[in-house]
Protein backbone atom coordinates (compact mmCIF):
# COMPACT_ATOMS: atom_id res chain seq x y z
CA UNK A 1 0.00 0.00 0.00
CA UNK A 2 3.46 1.96 0.09
CA UNK A 3 2.56 3.89 -3.56
CA UNK A 4 -1.18 3.25 -3.45
CA UNK A 5 -3.66 5.74 -3.16
CA UNK A 6 -7.38 4.27 -2.45
CA UNK A 7 -10.49 5.29 -2.84
CA UNK A 8 -13.42 3.21 -2.15
CA UNK A 9 -16.76 3.73 -3.56
CA UNK A 10 -20.24 2.10 -1.32
CA UNK A 11 -20.30 2.40 2.28
CA UNK A 12 -22.91 -0.11 2.95
CA UNK A 13 -22.77 -2.69 5.90
CA UNK A 14 -20.67 -4.41 5.03
CA UNK A 15 -18.51 -1.68 2.44
CA UNK A 16 -17.70 0.69 5.66
CA UNK A 17 -16.38 -2.47 7.51
CA UNK A 18 -14.14 -3.31 5.02
CA UNK A 19 -12.87 0.77 4.35
CA UNK A 20 -12.06 1.39 7.76
CA UNK A 21 -9.98 -1.73 7.71
CA UNK A 22 -8.21 0.68 4.52
CA UNK A 23 -7.41 3.38 7.35
CA UNK A 24 -3.54 4.14 7.57
CA UNK A 25 -2.40 7.02 9.41
CA UNK A 26 0.24 7.70 6.78
CA UNK A 27 -2.19 7.50 3.33
CA UNK A 28 -5.16 8.92 2.60
CA UNK A 29 -8.07 7.20 1.77
CA UNK A 30 -10.84 8.63 -0.33
CA UNK A 31 -14.35 7.61 0.37
CA UNK A 32 -17.72 8.04 -1.72
CA UNK A 33 -21.64 7.05 -0.86
CA UNK A 34 -24.08 8.57 -2.35
CA UNK A 35 -26.21 8.55 1.43
CA UNK A 36 -24.03 10.84 2.74
CA UNK A 37 -25.25 9.78 6.14
CA UNK A 38 -22.72 6.98 6.43
CA UNK A 39 -19.11 9.58 6.63
CA UNK A 40 -20.34 9.86 9.95
CA UNK A 41 -19.01 6.51 11.04
CA UNK A 42 -15.50 7.53 9.81
CA UNK A 43 -13.29 10.09 11.97
CA UNK A 44 -10.23 9.59 11.00
CA UNK A 45 -8.30 13.23 9.65
CA UNK A 46 -6.38 11.18 6.56
CA UNK A 47 -9.97 10.04 5.54
CA UNK A 48 -11.43 12.07 2.51
CA UNK A 49 -15.05 12.65 1.90
CA UNK A 50 -15.97 12.68 -1.43
CA UNK A 51 -18.62 14.87 -2.48
CA UNK A 52 -18.26 14.01 -6.11
CA UNK A 53 -17.14 10.31 -7.93
CA UNK A 54 -15.15 12.51 -10.46
CA UNK A 55 -12.83 13.90 -6.91
CA UNK A 56 -12.78 10.48 -5.71
CA UNK A 57 -11.24 8.86 -9.17
CA UNK A 58 -8.84 11.72 -9.70
CA UNK A 59 -7.29 11.25 -6.05
CA UNK A 60 -6.92 7.49 -5.99
CA UNK A 61 -5.20 5.28 -8.13
CA UNK A 62 -6.66 2.05 -6.53
CA UNK A 63 -10.42 2.09 -6.98
CA UNK A 64 -12.41 -0.10 -4.98
CA UNK A 65 -16.08 -0.82 -4.90
CA UNK A 66 -18.59 -2.78 -2.85
CA UNK A 67 -22.43 -2.00 -4.03
CA UNK A 68 -25.73 -3.95 -3.38
CA UNK A 69 -26.46 -4.67 -7.29
CA UNK A 70 -25.21 -5.01 -11.06
CA UNK A 71 -27.24 -2.22 -11.90
CA UNK A 72 -25.50 0.13 -8.93
CA UNK A 73 -22.14 -1.36 -10.18
CA UNK A 74 -22.70 -0.18 -13.80
CA UNK A 75 -24.30 3.36 -13.18
CA UNK A 76 -20.87 3.62 -10.82
CA UNK A 77 -18.93 2.36 -13.22
CA UNK A 78 -20.68 4.93 -16.26
CA UNK A 79 -19.84 7.22 -14.33
CA UNK A 80 -16.15 7.01 -13.60
CA UNK A 81 -15.08 5.94 -16.90
CA UNK A 82 -14.42 9.25 -18.28
CA UNK A 83 -11.69 10.11 -14.92
CA UNK A 84 -10.12 6.66 -15.70
CA UNK A 85 -6.11 6.22 -17.07
CA UNK A 86 -3.32 4.03 -16.87
CA UNK A 87 -2.55 4.39 -13.53
CA UNK A 88 -5.73 2.90 -12.41
CA UNK A 89 -6.55 -0.50 -10.62
CA UNK A 90 -10.36 -1.26 -10.24
CA UNK A 91 -10.88 -3.93 -7.90
CA UNK A 92 -14.52 -4.82 -7.41
CA UNK A 93 -15.78 -6.55 -4.35
CA UNK A 94 -19.81 -7.10 -4.86
CA UNK A 95 -21.39 -9.93 -5.88
CA UNK A 96 -22.54 -9.56 -9.07
CA UNK A 97 -23.34 -10.46 -12.74
CA UNK A 98 -20.21 -12.38 -14.21
CA UNK A 99 -21.44 -10.90 -17.58
CA UNK A 100 -21.60 -7.11 -16.80
CA UNK A 101 -18.18 -7.93 -14.95
CA UNK A 102 -16.84 -8.98 -17.95
CA UNK A 103 -18.62 -5.88 -20.29
CA UNK A 104 -17.29 -3.34 -17.39
CA UNK A 105 -13.93 -4.63 -17.44
CA UNK A 106 -13.46 -4.68 -21.27
CA UNK A 107 -14.55 -0.63 -21.31
CA UNK A 108 -12.44 0.28 -18.17
CA UNK A 109 -9.23 -1.58 -19.83
CA UNK A 110 -10.13 0.81 -23.02
CA UNK A 111 -9.28 3.70 -20.57
CA UNK A 112 -5.85 2.23 -19.94
CA UNK A 113 -7.36 0.71 -16.28
CA UNK A 114 -6.60 -2.58 -15.00
CA UNK A 115 -9.35 -4.42 -13.17
CA UNK A 116 -9.54 -7.20 -10.54
CA UNK A 117 -12.74 -9.26 -9.25
CA UNK A 118 -13.07 -9.99 -5.46
CA UNK A 119 -15.82 -10.41 -3.86
CA UNK A 120 -16.14 -11.33 -0.39
CA UNK A 121 -17.43 -14.70 2.19
CA UNK A 122 -17.55 -15.28 5.08
CA UNK A 123 -20.20 -12.74 7.00
CA UNK A 124 -20.35 -9.22 8.30
CA UNK A 125 -18.51 -9.89 11.26
CA UNK A 126 -15.54 -10.98 9.74
CA UNK A 127 -15.20 -8.17 7.61
CA UNK A 128 -15.23 -5.71 10.46
CA UNK A 129 -12.46 -8.00 11.92
CA UNK A 130 -10.62 -8.21 8.88
CA UNK A 131 -10.78 -11.91 8.94
CA UNK A 132 -13.13 -12.40 5.58
CA UNK A 133 -11.81 -14.70 2.84
CA UNK A 134 -12.21 -12.91 -1.06
CA UNK A 135 -11.93 -14.28 -4.16
CA UNK A 136 -10.30 -12.87 -6.49
CA UNK A 137 -9.62 -13.21 -10.50
CA UNK A 138 -8.23 -11.59 -13.37
CA UNK A 139 -5.19 -10.84 -14.38
CA UNK A 140 -2.39 -12.60 -12.23
CA UNK A 141 -0.25 -9.45 -12.00
CA UNK A 142 -3.03 -7.00 -10.82
CA UNK A 143 -3.94 -9.47 -7.96
CA UNK A 144 -0.33 -9.13 -6.92
CA UNK A 145 -0.43 -5.07 -6.90
CA UNK A 146 -3.71 -5.96 -5.17
CA UNK A 147 -2.46 -8.32 -2.69
CA UNK A 148 -1.08 -5.88 -0.25
CA UNK A 149 -4.43 -4.15 -0.24
CA UNK A 150 -6.49 -7.55 0.17
CA UNK A 151 -4.20 -8.77 3.04
CA UNK A 152 -5.76 -5.29 4.91
CA UNK A 153 -9.28 -6.55 4.06
CA UNK A 154 -9.23 -10.43 4.27
CA UNK A 155 -7.34 -13.50 5.73
CA UNK A 156 -7.83 -16.27 3.07
CA UNK A 157 -7.26 -15.02 -0.51
CA UNK A 158 -8.06 -17.79 -3.72
CA UNK A 159 -7.15 -16.40 -6.87
CA UNK A 160 -9.47 -18.28 -9.32
CA UNK A 161 -7.96 -17.46 -12.47
CA UNK A 162 -9.68 -15.42 -15.72
CA UNK A 163 -12.18 -13.01 -15.41
CA UNK A 164 -15.51 -13.68 -14.17
CA UNK A 165 -14.89 -17.05 -12.24
CA UNK A 166 -14.81 -15.03 -8.64
CA UNK A 167 -18.34 -13.71 -9.36
CA UNK A 168 -19.47 -17.11 -9.95
CA UNK A 169 -17.62 -19.15 -7.20
CA UNK A 170 -19.26 -16.37 -5.00
CA UNK A 171 -22.56 -16.64 -6.38
CA UNK A 172 -22.33 -20.33 -6.06
CA UNK A 173 -20.96 -19.83 -2.02
CA UNK A 174 -24.24 -17.42 -1.26
CA UNK A 175 -26.71 -20.07 -3.19
CA UNK A 176 -25.03 -22.98 -0.76
CA UNK A 177 -25.33 -20.90 2.29
CA UNK A 178 -28.97 -20.15 1.10
CA UNK A 179 -29.79 -24.08 0.86
CA UNK A 180 -28.38 -24.37 4.51
CA UNK A 181 -30.05 -21.45 6.30
CA UNK A 182 -33.68 -23.41 4.74
CA UNK A 183 -32.57 -26.82 6.18
CA UNK A 184 -31.33 -25.66 9.72
CA UNK A 185 -35.40 -23.95 9.74
CA UNK A 186 -36.54 -26.87 9.05
CA UNK A 187 -34.31 -29.21 11.42
CA UNK A 188 -34.82 -26.63 14.22
CA UNK A 189 -38.49 -26.88 13.62
CA UNK A 190 -38.63 -31.01 13.88
CA UNK A 191 -35.96 -30.81 17.09
CA UNK A 192 -38.38 -28.47 18.78
CA UNK A 193 -41.81 -30.37 17.66
CA UNK A 194 -39.97 -33.17 19.70
CA UNK A 195 -39.45 -31.02 22.99
CA UNK A 196 -35.34 -31.33 22.29
CA UNK A 197 -34.09 -27.82 23.73
CA UNK A 198 -32.95 -26.04 20.65
CA UNK A 199 -29.45 -25.39 22.44
CA UNK A 200 -28.46 -28.82 22.65
CA UNK A 201 -29.53 -29.26 19.13
CA UNK A 202 -27.28 -26.23 18.18
CA UNK A 203 -24.59 -28.66 19.89
CA UNK A 204 -25.20 -31.77 18.35
CA UNK A 205 -25.28 -30.11 14.88
CA UNK A 206 -22.08 -28.48 15.57
CA UNK A 207 -20.35 -32.19 16.43
CA UNK A 208 -22.08 -33.79 13.70
CA UNK A 209 -21.82 -34.30 9.64
CA UNK A 210 -24.66 -32.04 9.53
CA UNK A 211 -22.69 -28.94 10.84
CA UNK A 212 -21.71 -25.70 8.34
CA UNK A 213 -20.71 -22.45 8.69
CA UNK A 214 -24.20 -21.17 8.81
CA UNK A 215 -25.13 -23.42 11.36
CA UNK A 216 -22.01 -21.88 13.33
CA UNK A 217 -23.02 -18.36 12.72
CA UNK A 218 -26.63 -17.81 11.55
CA UNK A 219 -28.28 -20.46 13.94
CA UNK A 220 -26.75 -18.12 16.71
CA UNK A 221 -28.10 -15.17 16.34
CA UNK A 222 -31.73 -17.18 15.27
CA UNK A 223 -31.68 -19.18 18.64
CA UNK A 224 -30.55 -15.35 20.48
CA UNK A 225 -33.54 -13.89 18.66
CA UNK A 226 -32.05 -10.77 16.79
CA UNK A 227 -31.76 -12.35 13.24
CA UNK A 228 -29.10 -10.10 12.90
CA UNK A 229 -26.41 -10.63 10.00
CA UNK A 230 -26.47 -7.54 8.35
CA UNK A 231 -27.90 -9.46 5.05
CA UNK A 232 -30.88 -8.46 3.29
CA UNK A 233 -33.70 -10.34 1.83
CA UNK A 234 -33.42 -8.52 -1.27
CA UNK A 235 -29.91 -9.02 -1.32
CA UNK A 236 -30.04 -13.08 -0.90
CA UNK A 237 -32.95 -12.81 -3.27
CA UNK A 238 -30.49 -11.58 -6.39
CA UNK A 239 -27.85 -13.63 -5.55
CA UNK A 240 -30.05 -16.87 -5.67
CA UNK A 241 -31.43 -15.64 -9.04
CA UNK A 242 -28.33 -14.77 -10.37
CA UNK A 243 -27.37 -18.29 -9.43
CA UNK A 244 -30.53 -19.10 -11.69
CA UNK A 245 -29.21 -17.60 -14.22
CA UNK A 246 -26.05 -19.13 -14.48
CA UNK A 247 -28.13 -22.50 -14.51
CA UNK A 248 -30.03 -21.56 -16.58
CA UNK A 249 -27.40 -20.92 -19.72
CA UNK A 250 -26.50 -24.57 -19.71
CA UNK A 251 -30.06 -25.97 -18.99
CA UNK A 252 -28.47 -27.07 -15.99
CA UNK A 253 -31.58 -28.22 -13.83
CA UNK A 254 -31.67 -26.65 -10.36
CA UNK A 255 -34.96 -27.61 -8.86
CA UNK A 256 -33.61 -26.78 -4.92
CA UNK A 257 -32.44 -23.39 -6.24
CA UNK A 258 -36.07 -23.11 -7.99
CA UNK A 259 -37.72 -23.65 -4.73
CA UNK A 260 -35.00 -21.13 -2.94
CA UNK A 261 -36.36 -18.47 -5.11
CA UNK A 262 -39.32 -19.01 -4.39
CA UNK A 263 -39.41 -19.27 -0.63
CA UNK A 264 -37.19 -15.93 -0.48
CA UNK A 265 -40.01 -14.09 -2.99
CA UNK A 266 -42.91 -15.01 -0.42
CA UNK A 267 -40.02 -13.77 2.35
CA UNK A 268 -39.69 -10.70 0.56
CA UNK A 269 -43.50 -10.14 0.91
CA UNK A 270 -44.17 -11.33 3.76
CA UNK A 271 -41.23 -9.61 6.16
CA UNK A 272 -40.13 -6.97 3.50
CA UNK A 273 -36.96 -6.54 1.57
CA UNK A 274 -34.50 -4.95 4.05
CA UNK A 275 -35.62 -8.07 6.84
CA UNK A 276 -32.50 -9.79 7.76
CA UNK A 277 -31.79 -12.50 5.30
CA UNK A 278 -32.52 -15.20 8.31
CA UNK A 279 -35.74 -13.80 8.79
CA UNK A 280 -37.07 -16.41 6.40
CA UNK A 281 -36.87 -18.61 9.50
CA UNK A 282 -39.62 -16.71 10.62
CA UNK A 283 -41.77 -18.40 8.05
CA UNK A 284 -40.80 -21.45 9.46
CA UNK A 285 -42.05 -20.89 12.86
CA UNK A 286 -45.19 -19.21 12.35
CA UNK A 287 -45.98 -22.74 10.37
CA UNK A 288 -45.06 -24.58 13.05
CA UNK A 289 -46.50 -22.28 15.51
CA UNK A 290 -44.03 -22.39 17.71
CA UNK A 291 -40.06 -19.92 18.70
CA UNK A 292 -36.42 -21.15 17.91
CA UNK A 293 -35.25 -19.52 20.95
CA UNK A 294 -32.32 -21.28 23.10
CA UNK A 295 -30.12 -19.71 26.42
CA UNK A 296 -27.11 -17.66 26.05
CA UNK A 297 -27.19 -17.50 22.35
CA UNK A 298 -26.02 -14.05 20.98
CA UNK A 299 -27.87 -10.87 19.40
CA UNK A 300 -24.62 -10.35 17.41
CA UNK A 301 -22.05 -11.79 15.72
CA UNK A 302 -18.37 -10.88 16.57
CA UNK A 303 -15.38 -12.52 15.72
CA UNK A 304 -13.06 -12.18 18.70
CA UNK A 305 -10.20 -13.14 16.65
CA UNK A 306 -7.50 -10.98 16.25
CA UNK A 307 -6.64 -10.19 12.59
CA UNK A 308 -4.93 -13.07 11.22
CA UNK A 309 -1.87 -12.85 8.71
CA UNK A 310 -3.48 -12.81 4.94
CA UNK A 311 -2.52 -16.01 2.97
CA UNK A 312 -3.37 -16.83 -0.30
CA UNK A 313 -5.13 -20.02 -0.76
CA UNK A 314 -3.00 -22.45 -3.08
Amino acid sequence: MINESIGFIGLGNVGSKLAKNLINKNKKLYLFDKNKRAYSKFKSSNVFKCKYLKDLVLNSSIIITCLPSPSSIKIVISSILPFVEKKHLWIEMSTTDKNQMKDLTMLFKKKGGKVLEAPITGGEHRAKSGNISILSAGDRNSFKRAFPVLSKLGHQILYCGKMGNASILKIITNYLASLNLIGIGEALAVAKKNKIDLGLTYKAIRISSGNSFVNETETKVILGGSYDVGFTMDLVNKDIWLFNKLADEYNIPVDLGKILNKKFKNGINKLGSRSFSTSIIKLIEKDCNVKFRAKNFPKKLIDFQKKQKSIEIK
